[in-house]
């Protein structure tokens, strides 16, 4: 099982589940989850021979919750992960490993200090390199200015998304889980929902859930953010337009250090970009890409979904390096 450490990390402490010695390991894992995303995964590579390290990101579970919007930007996070990295690395140096928007935070870590990261992956979320434009701009003329519902739109004023997840933390992590799941028939996330609706409206409850998210892995989620809220967690989509301006100074560099992704052919986010082969994508910002494979199958909750191919994979490639 794994040791429960608080790290001082950039000025807050963060929650961070810890098994296993040898070269570092820290998984990040992605909205609306923590630490416990990983549970299929911290054993297996602590077993192959590595310190196993799943944190709580800043805003979740027993991690520190800064109280303004800005502190949740790309700068502070991937500043938070160096600093867990430096507390807990022999050399100073470790492998990360990112889901959904552990993806992004792992991928700009191991861009911004190359110093601290000597390999990363990235589950279901590519990495497409540095962005040449604010997202949110993006996604508004894509869909708000045509009158269409987008998630990362809707998430935007404070509050809103915050009172309707926190009313049944249980039944948000069902809805939302199920809709972008493999399991879930095409056509469970609506894709005609309308600017103005809200994230669950008109999601299926599904009861019992698919057997890879079970009734208690759905009440460890649920009283995690019963005691944390959601404002931490929805504040990451809060900070487009900062992230975009603060990488900017990054624009000429290159991930160079060794990579992999691992994605869904059900995931929505790949959907995204349609026809488009990840590995083409990549590749350009990721030098040492060393392999890249979409799970059959899979929705978005990779590791989770398809624990046991997601393991084998990470671990082949963690031995590898």
């Amino acid at each position: 099982m794994p040791d429960f450490r608080t790290i001082e990390t950039n000025g807050i402490r963060l929650r961070a589940a810890v098994q296993g010695a040898g070269p570092l390991v820290v998984m990040v894992h992605g909205f609306p989850e923590s630490w416990y995303s990983w549970r299929h995964q911290i054993g297996p590579i602590a077993e192959a021979g590595f310190t196993a390290c799943a944190i709580d990101v800043r805003g979740y579970g027993g991690s520190d919750k800064p109280k303004e919007v800005s502190d949740y930007s790309l700068k502070e996070i991937t500043a938070d992960v160096a600093g867990v990295i430096e507390a807990l690395s022999d050399d100073g140096t470790g492998v990360l490993i990112g889901h959904d928007w552990g993806a992004p935070i792992v991928w700009n870590t191991a861009l911004t200090r190359p110093d601290r990261v000597s390999a990363v992956a990235g589950l279901s979320v590519p990495y497409t390199g540095v962005p040449t434009a604010n997202f949110l701009d993006i996604v508004k003329a894509v869909f708000t200015d045509k009158g269409r519902f987008f998630y990362q739109v809707y998430f935007q004023d404070v509050g809103v998304a915050e009172a309707e997840l926190e009313a049944d933390p249980a039944a948000a992590i069902r809805k939302f889980y199920y809709a972008i799941s493999g399991d879930a028939p095409d056509g469970t996330w609506p894709v005609d929902k309308v600017h103005g609706d809200s994230l669950l409206h008109r999601l299926p409850d599904p009861r019992p859930f698919p057997a890879w998210l079970t009734e208690a892995d759905i009440a460890y989620y649920a009283a995690e953010f019963k005691q944390s809220g959601f404002f931490g967690p929805l504040s990451r989509y809060r900070n487009h337009g900062a992230d975009f301006e603060w990488l900017q100074q990054f624009k000429d560099r290159k991930i160079e250090q060794p990579s992999l992704f691992i994605g869904g052919s059900r995931d929505l986010v790949l959907k995204m970009i349609p026809g488009v082969n990840p590995v083409d994508v990549m590749k350009p910002h990721l030098p040492g890409l060393r392999g890249a494979t979409v799970l059959e199958g899979c929705g978005h909750w990779t590791q989770q979904e398809q624990p046991e191919a997601v393991t084998r994979l990470l671990v082949d490639w963690l031995k590898g390096l």
